[in-house]
């Protein structure tokens, strides 16, 4: 589960990168930050993000957000069907 967990902040970092891209788009010289998931370990990831010395690319910022949710998503149901599977088992057991 810790996984999915680190996965779920990185894709809230990634989010949020974006999202501070777009509401300021309009703001004069603001620099637009771009950011990766990358692998920290062999089980955890983490969101990189970095200055891109430009101006927000609002296009591709929008357009993320869609797999950026849906990421968001699956790692959620992944950790929500382990604890069904913990709660059955411990059913079981009981």
């Amino acid at each position: 589960m810790q996984v999915n967990s680190n996965s779920m902040m990185a894709h809230n970092t990634w989010m949020n990168a974006n999202a501070n891209n777009i509401a300021n788009v309009n703001t004069q010289d603001f620099n637009a930050s771009s950011t990766t998931i990358q692998q920290s370990s062999n089980t955890s990831l983490k969101a990189v993000s970095n200055p891109t010395g430009g101006s927000t690319n609002l296009a591709k910022d929008m357009s993320e957000q869609i797999p950026i949710a849906g990421g968001f998503n699956a790692q959620a149901a992944a950790i929500k069907t382990q604890e069904q599977m913990i709660g059955s088992l411990l059913d079981m057991l009981g």
